[in-house]
């Protein structure tokens, strides 16, 4: 069992930047592949980021590709989203997720086993 917290969301201007942490307790971060997932009222939860339990490939949903960047802290067991240009439309509840995730599936919802209950990120325009 996993649990995982995120924290590090908040308010910030377009163009500005916030560092997004999940720690976890009860295992470690190194045991699994990590995602970052966002999700909004009006949309489903939809793939962010996501990195390898080898932390040898890292993937990127094309509308945050150049712009946001994944890695783990396995000294700390956390992982990080670094998150830079933000733009409106980055306006999301973001979610940390754990799971033992093949490489076709890490942008898939239903292949994490563990979430944290997700983190406010709003830009303004």
């Amino acid at each position: 069992q996993v649990q995982l917290v995120e924290s590090g969301g908040g308010l910030v201007q377009a163009g500005g930047s916030l560092r997004l942490s999940c720690a976890a307790s009860g295992r470690a971060v190194s045991s699994y592949a990590m995602g970052w997932f966002r999700q909004t009222p009006e949309k489903e939860r939809e793939f962010v980021a996501a990195i390898s339990r080898s932390d040898t490939s890292t993937y990127y949903a094309d509308s945050v590709k150049g712009r946001f960047t994944i890695s783990r802290d396995n000294a700390k067991n956390t992982v990080l989203l670094q998150m830079n240009s933000l733009k409106p439309d980055d306006t999301a509840v973001y979610y940390c997720a754990a799971g033992p995730v093949r490489a076709f599936q890490m942008d898939r919802p239903y292949a994490y086993d563990y979430w944290g209950r997700g983190t406010q990120v709003t830009v303004s325009s």
